[in-house]
């Protein structure tokens, strides 16, 4: 039964959807729940946001409980509105397409890129380039006509990025993330050569007591658990090493963080790498060569999923950027 007298507000929407009729085994689920599996194009809790707002009707009267009981043999109107208004304005900023069709957008980030507007970075960033580049075809994540941003590289990371233009793609990104079913890989070039030469780095990560604003390794117990897989694929004499990193979890900061705690911090990455000054005396070429790299050495190189819609297993790869190959040119001439 309808729990409220007011009309479903429909005026505004862009699309009415019936229902199928309840089933008789399905008597006694809740509302929110039963629209989930319903009305897949939706998460559930968008499903919720939109019975809160009275969008959700039964008998033209609006059911605004999600915690409501369905009952055999009833159908649901579902009044789904427009996408509002994404709040970040869209840019014309160039960008690097990988792929792209209905459901997601695979980007080549470049470094110094900010993923998403923030405080200090209301500008600039991707959600304001794929804003002006996907238009209408977003539909729009969770009731708003943006990007899905499923995951996050660091403003001086480059590389492979995917993003979901609607909430179907959305969910399925997110727990395709969430599983771990996600295959990353990295190109990090260290300080140092780690030893053993392939290994697996585990230790929780959370914000450093020291300075609240960088990430740490942190006891157990706190922060969230993170596991770096990494391998040596190329040493440059003792000086400095090139890794290829797999992401086993996707913490903040986690292989600039983990390689630091390694004792193997990224070439470049002013907030938690220190070069070994000592050795660098021998090799000045090198030294210099980091000093104006202005970025850390990571990108991510690799990146494969299932496609959230067809199934279709996806694998895309990035060429290192040329100034991460000028810096691993001038590793390889031998140290004074």
């Amino acid at each position: 039964m309808a729990n409220d007298k007011r009309p479903v507000k429909e005026a505004d929407a862009a699309t009415v959807i019936r229902t199928r009729p309840v089933a008789v085994g399905e008597t006694g689920t809740r509302l929110d729940r039963w629209l989930a599996a319903a009305v897949p194009d939706q998460s559930r809790a968008r499903l919720k946001t939109l019975i809160d707002g009275g969008h959700v009707s039964l008998a033209g009267e609006a059911v605004t409980r999600p915690s409501q009981q369905v009952h055999a043999g009833e159908v649901f109107a579902v009044a789904v509105p427009a996408p509002e208004p994404a709040e970040p304005e869209p840019e014309r900023i160039p960008l690097s397409i990988v792929y792209e069709d209905d459901a997601l957008i695979v980007v080549d980030k470049p470094a110094g890129m900010v993923v998403h507007p923030a405080a200090g970075n209301a500008r600039g960033t991707l959600v304001n380039a794929l804003l002006e580049h996907c238009g209408d075809s977003l539909s729009g994540v969770g009731g708003v006509r943006r990007p899905g941003i499923v995951h996050r590289l660091d403003k001086d990371t480059s590389g492979l990025l995917v993003v979901a233009k609607n909430d179907i793609a959305h969910r399925d990104l997110v727990d395709q993330f969430s599983t771990r079913s996600i295959h990353r890989v990295y190109c990090a070039i260290v300080w140092g050569v780690p030893q053993p030469r392939a290994g697996t780095i585990e230790g929780n990560i959370g914000r450093s007591a020291r300075d609240r604003k960088k990430m740490a390794v942190v006891p157990a117990g706190a922060g969230r658990s993170a596991l770096t897989r990494y391998k040596v694929v190329e040493a440059f004499s003792d000086i400095a090493a090139r890794l290829e990193c797999r992401l086993g979890t996707g913490r903040t900061h986690q292989i600039r963080v983990h390689l630091t705690h390694l004792g193997h911090p990224l070439v470049g990455d002013a907030t938690y790498g220190k070069p070994p000054l000592s050795r660098l005396r021998r090799f000045p070429a090198a030294r210099k060569a980091a000093d104006s790299l202005g970025r850390q050495a990571l990108h991510a190189q690799s990146l494969g999923f299932r496609h959230p819609l067809t199934g279709k297993e996806l694998s895309f790869s990035s060429p290192l950027p040329l100034e991460l190959e000028r810096l691993i040119a001038t590793l390889r001439i031998k140290p004074i």
